[in-house]
């Protein structure tokens, strides 16, 4: 018989990537999401066959009612950005630490599986030591960051008092198909993308020595989709998501010009708040805890990536 999964944040970029995997692995799926920045647009090509309430996580008596005979939660709604954190650290925190202390407590009354979070490596701050390895400490310098961490947090809470089955899985700079380019607080891939496509000159923040651990989508769902059936004395742990490799976003910037046939050199603007300098994962853990590999390169994932949004010029706005 095959499980329930309740997606949060289903129709946002990460969360209509594993619904979709779900749904292909016969799973039955339910989304939660407000729309507010996910779109019913991704889930459209699988909406039969899933249930989708359109409700926000900051309702508990929403959250109880989604909870349901559900067996396995992968929590991805947030508002997933650092600088609009900054701009509105109250909403910000209404959402990403309320609304997930509300699914948690929702999963423990209804008896749930196993709750896996989508936390964030900017939990690491600025601490210039790479790679980044879970033992470290925290070091948050946004609202976002406070908001993930807590989330974090109050996971191995529910894990140690309650025992409820818990993972948070940091991830750094997911990209892939689906990521919404068209917002003032979009990522830089398809950000860099749509510039190129249009002729334009991608704008880099600061001097573009900034580096990422950037980690394709696909990788993303396995490590979810693994924590879900991972040991259960393994549970109640945080672990990094990425691929253990990292690309300057000068370098970025050339390499999506490469793959597009464009001769188009980046221009630079300044540094925004809160961003940190340079991120990179030891990914050792995850693979010992839920035999995580990150397979998918930049190498394989960027040129997948650009097709896919070739292809799909429309979601660029163009």
């Amino acid at each position: 018989m095959s499980d329930r999964y309740l997606v949060t944040g289903g129709a946002g970029f990460i969360g209509s990537n594993l619904v979709e995997r779900l749904v292909e692995n016969g799973e039955k799926v339910r989304v939660i999401d407000n729309l507010s920045t996910g779109k019913i647009e991704n889930l459209e090509p699988f909406m039969d066959r899933i249930e989708f309430i359109n409700g926000d996580i900051r309702y508990l008596n929403t959250v109880m009612e989604a909870m349901k005979d559900v067996d396995y939660v992968l929590h991805q709604a947030a508002l997933p950005s650092v600088p609009r954190s900054v701009e509105t650290p109250l909403e910000s925190n209404d959402v990403n630490t309320n609304g997930t202390l509300n699914l948690l407590y929702a999963a423990k009354e209804a008896g749930v599986r196993r709750f896996v979070m989508a936390a964030s490596s900017s939990a690491y701050g600025e601490s210039p030591t790479l790679p980044k390895v879970e033992t470290m400490p925290t070091s948050p310098l946004s609202p976002y960051a406070v908001n993930k961490l807590a989330g974090e947090n109050y996971c191995r809470a529910f894990h140690n008092v309650y025992g409820l089955e818990t993972f948070a899985l940091r991830y750094f700079n997911i990209y892939g198909r689906r990521q919404d380019p068209n917002s003032f607080y979009s990522a830089v891939i398809p950000k860099f993308v749509k510039a190129l496509l249009q002729d334009q000159p991608p704008t880099i923040f600061g001097d573009g020595e900034t580096s990422r651990d950037f980690t394709y989508i696909d990788n993303v769902i396995e490590a979810n989709l693994l924590a879900c059936k991972a040991p259960s004395e393994n549970t109640g742990r945080v672990m990094n998501i990425a691929c253990g490799e990292r690309i300057t976003l000068n370098e970025l910037a050339v390499e999506l010009s490469r793959l597009l046939g464009k001769d188009i050199k980046a221009t630079h603007g300044p540094e925004r708040p809160g961003d940190i300098k340079h991120s990179l994962a030891d990914i050792s853990l995850a693979r010992e805890l839920i035999g995580y590999e990150g397979k998918y390169k930049i190498s394989e994932g960027l040129p997948k990536t650009v097709q896919w949004f070739v292809e799909n010029k429309s979601v660029l706005g163009l």
